[in-house]
């Protein structure tokens, strides 16, 4: 959809709110195309970049892509494909490479 991606915003976007001394949840991050090869390298990039600000002493306990399947958005319609889950026109649901993908990077980066 043209937004800007830089994973190490991410990064620094952890490091300021751990400020706050909260533990933190990175909820909704995720990328809208439907190249799922740029969704794969958007989660590996991120993912890393949240595993870099662990690293580095932010208190971070969960993420969450945004989202689990391509859905409804009220103002772009269907056209927009953030899921790591296709959903076709009868609704059936087939996992995306990404879906793997994102299993194996969480996996891996379980203590």
């Amino acid at each position: 959809m043209g937004w800007a991606v830089h994973p190490d915003g991410l990064r620094q976007m952890l490091h300021r709110a751990s400020r706050t001394g909260l533990p933190l949840y990175v909820t909704e991050n995720g990328i809208a195309t439907t190249d799922d090869t740029e969704r794969v390298a958007y989660l590996e990039s991120h993912v890393a970049a949240m595993r870099q600000a662990m690293a580095e002493g932010a208190d971070v306990r969960g993420y969450l892509h945004w989202s689990a399947f391509d859905n409804f958005e009220w103002s772009e319609g269907y056209r927009p494909r953030f899921g790591l889950i296709a959903v076709d026109d009868d609704f059936n649901r087939l996992p995306k490479p990404s879906a793997h993908a994102f299993a194996r990077l969480i996996r891996d980066a379980s203590p």
